[in-house]
């Protein structure tokens, strides 16, 4: 067998036909855009040139990663349900990034490297800049406040050609550690030597520049290596960053020196924000942070004053302290005051006005979460609720925000009164909410809950009292579409159809059971069109987390009304083959108190698993003999796992893991602790040290171009190396181009097909 594989027909057309249509909505929230894209990209985009630099991917005519998917068709949309396709397209649309101005009269959006803007009025476009640079993945065009234009960042036109490499070395590559401890997790496409400093240097280089409606220009500040940028709310003024020297061989562009200023739309600078040094260590705890003044961004209820957190504690959860973040605030050409001080870090703020800020902190360590009311006149603070992040039964749901029209994003205020949303989970299944919440009495009123046999999810308001909503609606049978709610009654607004409509045909319930030691568990079970009620050959599809209670492990956090999404990524296409699917199911892994859950990692995953396959059969769709584990990343992991400590499943299908822990030495997923603190849980979790006691198949799929932190393609390829060489049954499978999740149509129904293969063979025929 050689070349790209095909699988059977079913698999093949769900996958060919997964085109999904959605909306982006407007500020005003009176008309959106529809979109249309495909899924998966083709293997010729793969095939594109990729500059790699400093954990960046991207093209280097473009200055874009050319992995990402893209938009080919736009539409207009309102309220009357009229929609318009927009003229003046560009050929062959590649559209990544929309963005509404404030005044919802225009759309602009990116074609490759070009930004063009489409009126509503006339739903005509047209071109309005070349060169965008692109390649940070950041927001690269904003509006300016008063809708009048756009500031951007664009290739140097005066730039000249990339720098090229030097026939023969310079100089040896050297680097030294002069004591203290440096932890720092894996990464890849790093910086490797001064050539690739310069290339560096070459695509990141960019100009702010200013763009009218019309298209005429003006530079604002050239030549800077900008990581991003935002423009005050009263619009005089622009808060950017930018990347300095020295980098970095060790870390990739996120941890290099970072300096934060405020400049006019001169280009005069103003004031220094922050200069944040280079990261090259960071202990690894979940709570640590950088240390200095970090997330600096416009407070957007003020004219032009900056906010910003400093850690207390240095950013290192292990010193004492007890105020670990501060919340600080500074006006253009004042000083620095504090806003808040905190015993957590600082999740989440939204602003109201002087009167109103909700704050949000938490500590990943305890789960504990906290969410203020603050007074930003007076720095006075209130606590609204206290609750672990685990519990998501109590969870009060976020402040809803929307932006007002001039792009600032607020809180929704009535009177003494803000509007809570929320997924609503509970026992019966999560039920979204919009509710009214009294401040002063610290009480809420619900206004909205989702009801079967519909997922209602509230996305916006159209009068600050909540009498009509927005609501975005899927069930089981349709994706998600655009709904009025008004006086109770619903108006359809979008027509959104199942892009794969075969799959509605497949029987879905959402099952809860127990396993052994009490902990509730929950699964999403797929059963094939018309199934006769036979015992079936079974797929698990896993993918564990951590929690530090047991109770709150057992929570339910889906719906029985949600819509089937087409994904090739999950195992569901495989209930049209006959098989009955278990996807998600709990693979809770606990530590409570001060046990670590990764202690009990292997007996935890035995229990989980054993426990699922005990209900496939107790319900009779699912044969004990004939059963498989699956999963990607770290589900990948889990899957080996279950293969080398049990024989409850025949086969494994492992994409793209991380098998060898010992690889992995400053943590990984939710282990904080490294390898010399913790040998024996590495060693245990790692499949490779107990290859030898695996005696049912094991397929392995990687990326070859895999760029997730520490899931290199060498993990499997050294697992397959150690499987074959103790005699077990394996494949190793690698997709030529492909990264940590897969893009290209060749390799996913290549995919598709090796795992279809791999199941009838060890589940079928064997």
């Amino acid at each position: 067998m050689s070349g790209y594989q095909t699988p059977s027909p079913l698999l093949a057309q769900a996958v060919e036909a997964s085109r999904r249509r959605s909306f982006v909505l407007s500020p005003q929230r009176n008309h959106w855009v529809l979109t249309e894209y495909k899924v998966l990209l083709e293997l010729i985009d793969l095939s594109q040139p990729e500059m790699r630099l400093a954990g960046l991917r991207f093209h280097p005519e473009w200055r874009l990663c050319n992995r990402d998917l893209y938009y080919d068709a736009l539409s207009f949309q309102d309220l009357q349900g009229q929609i318009r396709a927009i003229e003046g397209m560009p050929e062959a649309p590649r559209i990544r990034t929309l963005n509404w101005s404030p005044d919802g009269r225009y759309l602009a959006f990116s074609h490759n490297d070009e930004l063009w803007l489409a009126e509503v009025a006339t739903a005509q476009a047209r071109r309005l800049a070349g060169r965008l640079n692109q390649v940070n993945g950041t927001v690269n065009f904003r509006w300016l406040r008063d809708s009048s234009g756009l500031l951007a960042q664009l290739v140097p036109a005066d730039q000249g050609p990339a720098p090229t490499a030097p026939a023969v070395p310079g100089s040896p590559i050297v680097q030294e550690h002069s004591g203290g401890r440096s932890p720092s997790r894996t990464f890849q496409d790093l910086l490797k030597n001064e050539h690739d400093e310069a290339l560096f240097v070459h695509y990141l280089a960019s100009d702010m520049v200013s763009i009218d409606l019309e298209g005429q220009s003006q530079v604002v500040l050239a030549g800077k290596l900008f990581s991003g940028f935002t423009i005050s709310p009263d619009g005089r003024y622009i808060l950017y960053s930018e990347i300095l020297r020295p980098f970095s061989y060790q870390v990739p562009m996120g941890r290099f020196p970072l300096r934060t200023a405020i400049m006019d739309f001169s280009g005069q600078e103003i004031e220094v924000v922050s200069e944040l040094a280079l990261q090259e260590s960071t202990p690894p705890d979940f709570d640590a942070v950088r240390p200095g003044r970090r997330y600096a961004c416009w407070r957007e209820d003020e004219a032009c004053t900056v906010i910003w957190l400093e850690a207390r504690d240095g950013g290192d959860p292990r010193q004492q302290a007890e105020v670990r973040d501060a919340l600080m605030q500074k006006a253009v050409g004042e000083e620095p005051r504090v806003f808040l001080e905190v015993a957590g870090r600082i999740e989440s703020l939204t602003f109201g006005d002087d009167d109103l800020a909700i704050v949000q902190e938490g500590w990943w360590k305890t789960r504990n979460r906290r969410v203020w009311r603050v007074f930003p006149g007076s720095g006075q603070r209130e606590l609204l609720f206290e609750y672990s992040s685990e519990d998501d039964y109590i969870n009060p749901g976020r402040p809803l925000i929307q932006l007002d029209d001039q792009g600032r994003q607020r809180l929704i205020r009535s009177g003494q009164s803000i509007y809570l949303v929320g997924a609503g989970a509970s026992a019966q299944g999560e039920r979204p909410f919009l509710d009214r919440f009294d401040l002063i009495s610290k009480t809420s009123q619900r206004l909205f809950q989702s009801e079967a046999p519909f997922y209602d999810y509230p996305v916006g308001l159209l009068d600050s009292e909540a009498r009509c909503l927005l609501i975005q609606r899927e069930s089981q049978m349709r994706p998600p579409n655009l709904v009025l709610w008004h006086d109770n009654q619903a108006r359809e607004l979008t027509q959104i159809e199942p892009a794969v409509p075969m799959l509605t045909r497949v029987g879905k319930e959402l099952i809860r059971y127990q396993r052994s030691d009490g902990v509730e568990l929950t699964g999403t079970l797929y059963l094939p069109p018309d199934h006769d009620g036979s015992a079936l050959p079974g797929l698990l599809w896993a993918y564990p987390s951590e929690y530090k209670s047991a109770a709150r492990a057992g929570q339910l956090r889906d719906s029985p009304f949600r819509y089937i999404h087409p994904s090739w990524g999950g195992p569901l296409f495989f209930a049209l083959l006959g098989y009955a699917v278990l996807d998600d199911p709990s693979f809770p892994v606990v530590g409570e108190g001060e046990e670590e859950p990764n202690d009990t990692y292997v007996k935890q995953l035995l229990d989980s698993a054993g426990a699922a396959i005990d209900e496939l059969v107790r319900r009779g769709v699912g044969d004990r003999s004939r059963m498989a584990i699956g999963g990607h990343s770290y589900g990948a992991f889990t899957a080996a796992n279950l293969l080398a400590h049990s024989r409850l499943f025949k086969a494994a299908i492992c994409r793209s893991g991380a098998y060898n822990r010992t690889l992995t030495p400053f943590g990984f997923q939710s282990e904080e602790r490294i390898y010399w603190q913790a040998r024996e849980t590495y060693q245990a979790m790692s499949p490779f040290h107990v290859a030898d006691q695996i005696q049912d198949a094991v397929l392995l799929i990687h990326g070859a171009e895999d760029s997730n932190s520490g899931t290199f393609p060498l993990q499997s390829e050294r697992f397959y190396q150690a499987l074959k060489g103790l005699g077990a049954r394996a494949r190793l499978c690698v997709l030529p181009l492909e990264d940590h999740g897969y893009r290209a149509r060749e390799s996913v129904l290549h995919c598709l097909w090796e795992m279809e293969q791999w199941l009838e063979r060890h589940l079928v025929k064997d």
